[in-house]
Parts: C-alpha cells; structure tokens; sequence
C-alpha cells in the first residue's frame, strides 16, 4: 500500500533516516569470534545462534530503513522534477530551483564558489572598475604636477609672461594626455543591478521552494 506525505513531511524523515540507518550501522555486531571448545561468542557472550539472529534482525533492519530511505529520497526527485514553481525572473521546476539556488550561493557538493558565474563576474567587473578609477587617478596626478612644472618654467621666476601662447600648450598638453575611464557597459549601474537581482532572484527561489514543499503531497 503506497504512503502518501507533504515533501516538507518526507524532507524530515529523510534528514532522520541518515541518522537512523547510520546509528544503527555503527551500532550492529554483525561479525564476533569464539573458542571451538566455548559455546559462547567472545564479545557479547551468547550463542551463536542467538548472535546469529541477532546479526540478521539487526542487518534486515538496516538494509529496511535503507530501502525506506530510497523510496522517500527517488520521490522527492521525482516530484521536483515535475513540480514547476513561479518567480518573476521566469518558470522553474523545483529541482531546477534548487540547482539554481545552491549554484547561487555556492552550497552543496558540487556547487562552489567557482559556479557562481554572476558573483565571480560582478567581483571581476567591480575589480576592473576600481582600479581603473585609480589607476586615471594617480595618473592624472602626476600629469598636474608635470604640466605645472611646465608653467613654473614658463612663466620664471616672477610669474609673468608676455605671450600667453606657451601657456596654452601646456593646457593643450594636459587635455590630449588626461587618462579616462573606458565603461562602455556602466559599470556601477550594471553591478548594482546583479546586486538586486540576485537578492531577489535567490528571495523569490526561497520562498517558492518552501510554499512548494508544504502543499505538494508525494506517494511511495
């Protein structure tokens, strides 16, 4: 007779069940030794045969909560599978819900922080974007401290000058060799949109996941 649970019901009970079969599997005396002229094992101290049945109940019952385990775990899956939820960056399954939320966050086994494409990608550009702000800075620095070495030498010692025209080549000098920053994507609006959205994106996700979980009922 199939059982039937919420996911949130069965998410519990497999989260139990690893702790159950693997308590009991450290817990099993399933192999002792015993002297050919005792009747007793040497561990425990009972017969063979009540240690036998010992080891088998205890092995049936681990190889039971195992077989329990699977079935509870292979629907999950499958209703994750089958169970599409709503946000408003698009329509996923709940499966790919959660593949997109643990990348996000980096979590779990397979996703690292290496997977999270959109935080390497931000952190890059936020990089680039503040070392060449810096990088224009210090050198628009050294080229106002070069160009006003240029006028001190023009104008002298007594700061006067008869033609202007000198002076105007060094202004010129300093327009053609200012460095600019190149943001052709808008560096600072961009970052902060990917910001938003995956605080959102991962807020919606969350949300959704668990609202399904509490009213999708799975049978195995």
């Amino acid at each position: 007779m199939l059982e039937k649970m919420l996911v949130t019901q069965a998410l519990d009970e497999r989260d139990l069940l690893v702790k159950k079969i693997t308590d009991k599997i450290r817990k099993a005396k399933l192999v002792d030794t015993k002297k050919r002229n005792e009747e007793r094992t040497a561990g425990d101290r009972v017969t063979v045969d009540e240690f036998g049945k010992t080891a088998q109940s205890a092995w049936q019952q681990i190889m039971d909560l195992i077989d329990r385990y699977q079935r509870i775990d292979a629907s999950i899956v499958a209703s994750n599978a089958a169970t599409w939820i709503e946000t408003s960056y698009g329509r996923f399954t709940v499966a790919g819900a959660i593949s997109l939320r643990n990348r996000l966050r980096a979590k779990g086994l397979i996703y690292t922080k290496g997977t999270d494409f959109e935080g390497l990608l931000q952190s890059v550009l936020e990089s680039q974007f503040n070392a060449g702000i810096q990088l224009a800075d210090e050198r628009n620095k050294a080229l106002e401290k070069q160009a006003e070495a240029m006028r001190l030498s023009i104008l002298g010692k007594d700061g006067k000058t008869r033609d202007d025209k000198p002076l105007e080549v060094v202004e010129a000098y300093v327009r053609e060799n200012t460095t600019e920053l190149v943001d052709p994507l808008g560096a600072e609006k961009r970052m902060a949109e990917m910001k938003e959205k995956k605080e959102k994106l991962l807020a919606e996700l969350e949300t959704q996941i668990k609202v399904s979980n509490a009213t999708t009922v799975i049978e195995f």
